[in-house]
């Protein structure tokens, strides 16, 4: 026999036994009798995904520099309430196009708490906590301005404020 006969052999028994594993492990996981139909073409959908890999799957965002940080900020401490918001943390992102009219951004900063101290109300011993930091993540409409996009203050609505750094 050829050589090149051979080689198709193998590859015809190899695609059999492919199959028939393919349809036992189906029947053994799903314990129902396998539907020929679907999972050839559920072997030819994750083919054709394989093969068409020059379209983006995930969109990147976009890093935004904000026009009006102070009022930004200001608008996450009342929120919040925190004690302060570091502007140098303080950044915007968006996967929309920057021409939009409207563009929904997610806010991301870190905000800190003073050192707070007082007396416990059942003993009379004396309180003292270190700063805390926390990171805040927030979203809101920004309309684009030109050097970034300037954020409409009344519609940022905060997703989440957790706690970073609170030693005792």
């Amino acid at each position: 026999m050829s050589r090149a006969i051979k080689i198709i052999l193998f590859l015809v028994f190899f695609f059999i036994f492919f199959e028939a594993g393919l349809f036992a492990s189906y029947t053994i996981v799903t314990q129902q009798p396998p539907n020929p139909n679907d999972l050839i073409e559920m072997q030819l959908n994750g083919i054709s995904s394989l093969l068409n890999l020059n379209t983006p799957k995930i969109a990147t965002q976009n890093n935004l520099e904000i026009v009006n940080k102070d009022e930004v900020a200001n608008a996450l401490e009342a929120k919040t309430g925190v004690d302060g918001i570091n502007l140098e943390t303080l950044s915007a992102q968006s996967y929309q196009d920057v021409d939009d009219e409207n563009i929904t951004v997610n806010i991301t900063a870190v905000g800190y708490k003073d050192s707070q101290s007082g007396t416990s109300s059942n003993t009379s011993t004396i309180v003292i906590k270190s700063n805390e930091t926390y990171s805040i993540t927030a979203t809101a409409m920004a309309a684009p301005a030109t050097d970034g996009v300037k954020i409409n203050v009344a519609t940022i609505v905060i997703t989440s404020s957790r706690i970073i750094y609170n030693k005792q």
